[in-house]
């Protein structure tokens, strides 16, 4: 438990008609009893009162309400002061809280509390801030079953698995005076192909919730006037970029954020490419290679018009895919299609681009289901490493290898697993991740 009391204003900056002044820590009984002029406040009980300052002037009025320790989302004794959600009195009232005796919580704090006083798992910390930040209700599902546990089940019952294997292996060091054969008795190297595939099978399932989590960066690309910024109005459906008939329109990237069968994108239309003495459109032009150089995805915008396939030096050497998009064929009487990964639409008739929306969900391999949960780019760290180890561990056993060095693969795979739930992990990543989040939260 901390000995900090802490409080912040958990309902947002924006103005709206309820706001909430939450307070964590062993003064927030005493906190919220004063500023409510009562003697006591009654666990778990909502009661309507008003608020004062220190010259027994009423600040506001509405909610408090008491969570006993450890009944709360920290852990802490907590208190939520719930009035009207105007900024100035909301501030008023958290300036009242604060001359009490609390302190300002920083960013995340809260939660880090919650997890640090065992009611929620790192996992689950980091769903809710990826449920706030939900742009698709796919993402919420996501966010929401990491929040509620089948994460962190999974990377539990490997956990366990992981253990039970170490259990065979340490008793061959540890009673190599018996004549036992615990590797053989524990049928070891099974155990290690079941655990690595439900490490696979779980790594497999943290990619797509990553992509979920993360989106996936779209880069329209391709000489000037073929149509990218026609291309990035059709996939968004509203007017999102300028649409002329003069090429080299667009001069500084623009991005925009759609969601196709709830995987959210991230859209940026790009200057064309070609040679210009144009300053400014030099200095787009060098942007659309910076953000072709960071895409997940790069759309090659073409007009159909022009049979030439031209592509810029730089995509040869990028390790992105590339989708062509041959456009306008309302211009040349070409059918819509897709044929191969070049797709034929055109963007102003709105032809063909559900072809492309269904196009790129399938090149960046994504995989709507209703089990998904959100991931992020540590967790797969962490199963890679995993695996790894595992892999050398079977190495080791199969040459007949000291099973000491055995044992101490599994036992770093291990804790690779403890490291998604926070069973193990360092003040430097716990302060990464809870930066992240929202004063309040």
């Amino acid at each position: 438990m901390k000995e900090t009391t802490i409080a912040a204003i958990a309902s947002g900056t924006s103005i709206g008609g309820v706001g909430i002044v939450r307070i964590s820590g062993p003064m927030s009984h005493a906190i919220g009893a004063q500023i409510a002029k009562k003697d006591a406040l009654v666990a778990r009980h909502a009661t309507f009162t008003q608020f004062y300052d220190d010259n027994d002037e009423v600040m506001d009025e509405g909610l408090v309400i008491y969570f006993k320790g450890p009944n709360s989302f920290t852990g802490e004794e907590c208190v939520e002061l719930q009035g009207h959600g105007g900024l100035v009195v909301l501030n008023r009232l958290l300036k009242r809280v604060y001359a009490l005796g609390a302190e300002p919580a920083k960013a995340g704090e809260f939660t880090e509390r919650a997890f640090l006083n065992g009611k929620l798992d790192l996992v689950q910390a980091e769903a809710i801030h990826d449920l706030i930040m939900s742009q698709s209700e796919a993402q919420a599902k996501a966010a929401m079953n990491s929040l509620s546990g089948q994460f962190s089940a999974q990377t539990s019952a490997i956990n366990d698995a992981l253990i039970h294997l170490r259990v065979y292996v340490e008793a061959t060091i540890d009673f190599s005076e018996e004549d036992i054969d615990f590797i053989t008795d524990g049928n070891v190297l099974k155990r290690l192909d079941a655990v690595e595939g439900d490490i696979q099978a779980l790594l497999a399932s943290a990619n797509q919730g990553k992509l979920l989590t993360d989106g996936v960066t779209v880069v329209l690309a391709g000489k000037p006037n073929a149509g990218k910024s026609s291309i990035l109005n059709a996939l968004s459906g509203e007017e999102s970029a300028i649409v002329t008939d003069i090429a080299g329109t667009t001069r500084d990237t623009l991005k925009e954020h759609v969601v196709i069968h709830g995987l959210p994108l991230h859209i940026i239309d790009t200057a064309g490419l070609r040679e210009t003495t144009d300053v400014i459109e030099q200095e787009g032009i060098r942007r659309t290679r910076e953000a072709m150089k960071k895409a997940d995805l790069i759309l090659w915008i073409h007009d159909d018009r022009d049979q030439t396939i031209e592509e810029d030096p730089l995509l040869s050497s990028l390790n992105v895919p590339i989708l062509h998009v041959r456009n306008k064929v309302d211009l040349t009487g070409k059918p819509t299609g897709k044929d191969g990964n070049v797709i034929a639409l055109s963007a102003k008739e709105h032809q063909g681009v559900d072809l492309l929306r269904d196009a790129i969900v399938e090149i960046v391999q994504f995989q709507p289901t209703q089990g998904l949960f959100s991931a992020r780019e540590r967790h797969l760290v962490a199963l890679k490493d995993s695996l790894a180890h595992l892999a050398v561990a079977k190495t080791l056993l199969t040459a007949g290898h000291s099973i000491d060095l055995v044992a101490e693969e599994i036992r770093l795979a291990q804790d690779d697993i403890g490291l998604i739930t926070g069973r193990f992990s360092t003040d430097e990543l716990l302060g990464e991740i809870f930066s992240s989040f929202c004063i309040g939260k």
